[in-house]
Parts: C-alpha cells; sequence; structure tokens
C-alpha cells in the first residue's frame, strides 16, 4: 500500500518553497532517469532539435502536393467567408448546414487558408505544426517526470510511431486533439506539485476546447487527470476534492459553450446542424457522435434526435484492413501497425514502475506516482474506449493512445537500461523486454510481407547483437560498459527500426497522401482529394446556373455533399447540399425547400448524384423521395443541351415561386 507519512496542507494557491524537490524523484522512486530538476545536460538541446526537426520534415514533406479532404476542405472554404460560418463550421458558403462535427478541430485550418490562401498545402499546415508543438511538449511532461533521458527517448518514439506522422500530414480531428489534451496533461502536473487551483482551472479550460475539437471523446482524458490530482497533490482530501469540482466545472462551462450559442440562437438565424433530425448541438454531439459509436455494446441512439452515424454514413466501408470488430481490435494489424509497436515495452513501464512504487512503500505526493497514474488511467481510459467503440475504420483515432505509449515505453526503457548496467536481480529485464518486443514487431510486419520485407529479419538480427554484447559485456568476472552501451544501442535500433521505417515511408506518396486520412504504411489508400479546378463540364453548368441566378442566394439545390464540394472547393460557389454527410438528414423539409423557392432565393434543383462515393451509397430517405417527387411534378425541366452535354447529365429543374399554382 502507498504510505500517507507525507501528507501536508500547502495552500493551494500559494508556490511552496520547496516546488523544485516536489518535482524530482525521490531516490528509487520514478523511473531511474536524471533528475527533472537538475541543470540541462549539453546533449539534451541539441537531440531534442534534431526530433523537433526531423518530425517537421516527415510531416511537411511533399506537402506542397497535398489533397483536399473534401468534406472538411469545403467546410474550410466556407469558413473564410463570414464570421457566421467561421464560428458554426458551415459547409456551405450560403450557412445552410454544417458539419456533423464541432467546428473548433477546422479554426486552425480557416486561420491559415486566410493568411496564406485557400491551398490543400495551407489546410495541412497547421496540423504539421501541431504534431511538431506535441512532440516537444511530450519531451518536457516526460522529463518533468522521469528525466531527461526518459524525455528524449518518449520524444523518440512519438516522432516515429506511424500515427503521429499521419496526423501531422493530415487535416483530421486528432492533431489539435491531442495537443490540448497534452496541455491539459502539462497543466495537471504543474497543479499536483504545489497544489495550485487555478493551474488545475487552466487543465480544465484545456479539455473543454479539446471537446471542440472531437467532443465528449475529450472527457475520456478527465479520469486519469482528476484521479493524478486526488491522489498526488501535496493538500488536504478536502481541499483536493474542492479543486477537481471547481475544474470539473470549468471543463462542462468550456465545453458546452458552442452547444449553449447553438442553441440559443434561433434555428433560422444559424445553420442546420448535421447529423440530426432535429437540428440540435445536443443530438449531433451525444447521440450522432457519442452513443452512435457504441453498438457493439447495444447502446442505443434511439430517441436521441440522431442520425445512425455508423449504420448510415459508411456501410461499406468497413473496419479496415485487418482492424478486427471486437474488443481485441486494438491489437489488429490494422491498428497496432499505426501505433502499437511498443505495446510490450510500455506495459513494463507500467508494471514494473508500479510495483517498484508498492515495494519501497512510495508516499502518496511521491510525483513518480503522479506520473505512473497519469499515463497509465490515460491509456486504460482510451484503450476501453475504442475497443468497444467504433471507430469507423479510421486509425487516427488512436493518436491520443500514442502519446501514453510514449511515456511509458520511455520511462521502461531507462529503467531497464540502468537495471542493466547496475547488475543485480533487475539486469536480465533489458533484454527480455527486447527480444519480446522484437518479436511483436516481426508479427505484426509479417502480415504484410511485400512491404520492406526485410525489416523482420533486419530487427531480429539487431536484437540478437543486442543480447550478444550486452551479455558480453556483462560476465561473472568482468564488466565492459562499453561493450553494454554498444548493446543498448543495438537495442534502441532494434526496437525502433520497424516503426521508423513505416513512418519514413509517408514521404512517399504511394504509403502516405498528405491532405488524406492520417494512414501510413501499405494500408494507406489514397483519399483521391477534391478537385482544385473544374471540369469543362462544371463549368458549362455553374456558367448556366450564375447566367440565370436571378438575384437567388443559392444557385442550385444539389442531392448531396460530394456533388456540392466541387463547386465549394474551386470557386467557392453558393450551393444548397442536401441531406447532409450520411444523405440521411431531412434538410432542407419539402417545406423549406418551397419557403426558398417562393422568396426567390432558389430557382434550380438537381435530383440525381453522379458523384455519388461508393461507400455513400444508402437507401433514399423519405423525406429526400418526398422532394423529388414534388421537383418533377411542380417544376420544369432544363433542356441537357442548355447545360451541358453528354448522355449522363444529371436532371435539372426550374422551379419558381408560379410553382405552387
Amino acid at each position: 500500500m502507498l504510505s500517507t507519512r507525507s501528507e501536508h496542507t500547502a495552500a493551494p494557491d500559494a508556490e511552496p518553497a520547496t516546488a523544485t524537490a516536489v518535482l524530482r524523484p525521490r531516490d528509487g522512486g520514478g523511473p531511474p532517469g536524471e533528475e527533472p530538476s537538475a541543470p540541462r545536460p549539453a546533449y539534451e538541446l541539441p537531440i531534442l532539435l534534431s526530433l523537433a526537426a526531423l518530425a517537421a520534415v516527415l510531416f511537411t514533406w511533399g506537402i506542397d502536393h497535398s489533397v483536399y479532404h473534401v468534406f472538411y476542405a469545403s467546410a474550410v472554404r466556407s469558413m473564410t467567408d463570414n464570421p457566421v460560418a467561421f464560428f458554426f463550421g458551415s459547409f456551405d458558403p450560403g450557412n445552410s448546414i454544417t458539419l456533423d462535427k464541432l467546428p473548433g478541430f477546422l479554426w486552425p485550418q480557416a486561420l491559415s487558408a486566410m493568411v496564406f490562401g485557400f491551398h490543400p498545402w495551407a489546410l495541412v499546415l497547421p496540423q504539421a505544426i501541431e504534431g511538431v508543438a506535441c512532440v516537444l511538449l511530450l519531451h518536457l511532461l516526460v522529463r518533468r517526470w522521469a528525466g531527461v533521458v526518459a524525455g528524449l527517448l518518449a520524444a523518440a518514439f512519438l516522432t516515429l510511431t506511424p500515427v503521429t506522422v499521419g496526423l501531422g500530414r493530415s487535416i483530421v480531428e486528432d492533431a489539435p486533439f491531442v495537443l490540448l489534451l497534452l496541455l491539459a496533461a502539462e497543466a495537471t502536473g504543474r497543479a499536483v506539485a504545489c497544489a495550485r487551483l487555478r493551474t488545475l482551472l487552466l487543465a480544465g479550460v484545456w479539455v473543454g476546447l479539446a471537446f471542440q475539437c472531437k467532443m465528449l471523446e475529450a472527457w475520456a482524458v478527465l479520469p486519469a487527470l482528476a484521479v493524478t490530482y486526488l491522489v498526488a497533490a501535496p493538500t488536504t482530501l478536502r481541499r483536493r476534492v474542492k479543486h477537481v469540482a471547481l475544474a470539473g466545472a470549468v471543463t462542462l462551462a468550456v465545453s458546452v459553450s458552442w452547444m449553449a450559442v447553438a442553441t440559443v440562437i434561433p434555428a433560422g438565424s444559424r445553420p442546420y446542424i448535421d447529423g440530426t433530425t432535429d437540428n440540435s448541438a445536443y443530438s449531433m454531439i451525444v447521440g450522432y457522435n457519442f452513443l452512435t459509436r457504441f453498438h457493439a455494446v447495444s447502446v442505443d441512439a434511439a430517441g436521441t434526435g440522431s442520425v445512425d452515424a455508423v449504420g448510415t454514413a459508411h456501410p461499406a466501408a468497413g473496419p479496415g484492413p485487418h482492424m478486427g470488430d471486437g474488443v481485441l481490435k486494438m491489437f489488429s494489424p490494422g491498428l497496432a501497425t499505426q501505433t502499437g509497436w511498443l505495446y510490450p515495452l510500455a506495459t513494463l513501464g507500467l508494471v514494473w514502475g508500479l510495483g517498484a512504487l508498492w515495494r519501497r512503500r512510495a508516499a502518496r505526493t511521491d510525483p513518480a506516482i503522479a506520473g505512473y497514474l497519469m499515463w497509465g488511467v490515460w491509456l486504460a481510459t482510451f484503450f476501453a474506449a475504442f475497443s468497444f467503440g467504433s471507430v469507423t475504420g479510421h486509425t487516427y483515432y488512436m493518436g491520443v493512445v500514442a502519446v501514453a505509449l510514449a511515456a511509458l515505453s520511455g520511462a521502461g526503457l531507462v529503467r531497464a537500461w540502468r537495471a542493466c548496467r547496475a547488475g543485480g536481480r533487475d539486469a536480465w529485464v533489458l533484454q527480455a523486454v527486447t527480444a519480446v518486443n522484437v518479436v511483436w514487431c516481426a508479427v505484426l510486419t509479417l502480415r504484410y510481407p511485400h512491404f520492406f520485407g526485410w525489416l523482420a529479419p533486419a530487427a531480429a538480427a539487431l536484437g540478437v547483437v543486442c543480447l550478444a554484447l550486452v551479455g558480453l559485456g556483462r560476465t561473472r568476472v568482468t564488466h565492459r560498459p562499453r561493450i553494454v552501451t554498444a548493446g543498448l544501442a543495438a537495442g534502441l535500433a532494434a526496437l525502433l527500426l520497424i516503426p521508423a521505417v513505416w513512418s519514413a515511408s509517408a514521404l512517399s506518396p504511394h504509403y502516405n497522401q498528405a491532405g488524406g486520412m492520417a494512414r501510413v504504411g501499405p494500408t494507406s489508400r489514397p483519399s483521391g482529394g477534391g478537385p482544385s479546378r473544374l471540369t469543362p463540364g462544371d463549368r458549362k453548368f455553374l456558367a448556366y446556373l450564375t447566367a440565370h441566378r436571378d438575384g437567388a442566394k443559392y444557385l442550385v439545390a444539389l442531392p448531396g455533399w460530394s456533388d456540392a464540394a466541387p463547386y465549394i472547393l474551386a470557386a467557392n460557389a453558393s450551393v444548397l447540399p442536401m441531406g447532409g454527410f450520411t444523405g440521411q438528414v431531412p434538410y432542407p423539409t419539402l417545406d423549406r425547400l418551397r419557403q426558398l423557392i417562393d422568396s426567390g432565393r432558389l430557382h434550380y434543383v438537381e435530383l440525381r448524384r453522379p458523384r455519388t462515393h461508393e461507400w455513400h451509397r444508402t437507401a433514399v430517405p423519405a423525406s429526400a423521395a418526398a422532394t423529388a417527387r414534388w421537383v418533377t411534378s411542380h417544376c420544369t425541366r432544363v433542356p441537357a443541351a442548355a447545360y451541358g452535354s453528354g448522355a449522363a447529365l444529371p436532371p435539372l429543374y426550374r422551379c419558381d415561386a408560379e410553382a405552387e399554382r
């Protein structure tokens, strides 16, 4: 059990005189790295800057050949138009409907597009910057907890994890999300050291901002932050509970701020909330983006006012290559090759560290306990959430798991190294974990034998060299530190070789597409991107609609977002997409469509979707069918020759106010 012999009642808002000592691992307590409060060693800054430069290269190489993520990029283009579109994350320039997610993760991209112009690389650049910041911030966090070497190792592990590289080259939500959660962890760490309330409140603000990126997933970090503070902060239990409650209130207030504004503003004065049947921000956040993710455990989202995000949006997408669909999917090649190369080492770091603290009856306020609680609960919570919740084939969700794995792996490897160099009963642990981890990496990579087939044998050979050199350097009669050091270097190379090559493969467009969906390696599937220029047929269609606009707000109502995206991306055209992301959203309703026509804000409606993706084919909802019947019976079909050429043109209808009569 943990001792409470060092309890005290430090004032929560005053920095103790011994704050530096609080941050220093006690003898034998934390992972045995250099003391964080010691002077910065000469090698630390050059290595850290080299890792940051490596991360920047991996994230930005070929960024000038980025493609548009069609759905998100269309929203970014619209968000650069006006403050309303920026705040609500409008998909179209006319502010008719939002994204099916909160828009916070796109705000940096919209600002980048305003500064640099609307280009694919300008949308990827913020994620690259956020990725480098994650590497630097994780180093800082682990350095404070486990020492300089552990911090550098954690930064290296994170940099060379494929999912991290993928996030830095994408425009998906998880790069800013992970950065904000790391900022929350950093603030919590400082709050724990000094029992300082306002610093803990800052952590709540960061989590609330992370909520604007990934909604309720952000709250999955709260157990890690709360448990760490409740256990390890150097003040009374009553005050710890009070501080956590206040920080929770701040988290809640910042989290629901966008939802509150969207709820207070009348529906007619803001865009329709995508993903819902009732135009409710609550339905989009709680139902569409949360409850529908847990079909595997029989969670029912009926009654939340949401459409089925999993069942209708991606019926043919499947769980991704070799991802699996059960609670063990975190160990499946589809996810583990993007994130889990260091599962054995991270497990060692957590279990061994906690065991050491237990054996020596560490004090509650020992900073080593705070670190293990933070990263251990973090890893367990997200691991469980993704095991039971659907990630709809997207590996980029795993970025938040990668940081905990990197932190625990860095701490565990430092402990194993020092035990090996010191000798004694734990000297064998380094060789054992190296062997197990190399075998695990080889098993994963052998599932893709045509992708750098030499990786598994090379990693195995380096592992053998590690075992041989360490064994040779440490015998019963002699100890040769240089040989042991060479063995340690070979072991590190064996651990990093396979994930490093997978990550470096992102430099080839064949294995990663900048601006895509963040998957790296042989299972990367080109997203295709969005057109930067309209086809001749699209230009003729747009020219006809523009010439016959007659003062309408919308050029045309199109059957789906994929039909509208080319005109938004290439021409920032004010077109009205119908059906939302899934095609199942009842917007615009027939009554709303008739209102737009009667008021002269809309004259043209297209009914057929020529650009529908295979995975996006779903049953036509009743509202869309009713709209199609009304349009065909009340509006005038435009001759195809007037707006295009070819046999497969979509039918276009002219609807005027007199269509009602």
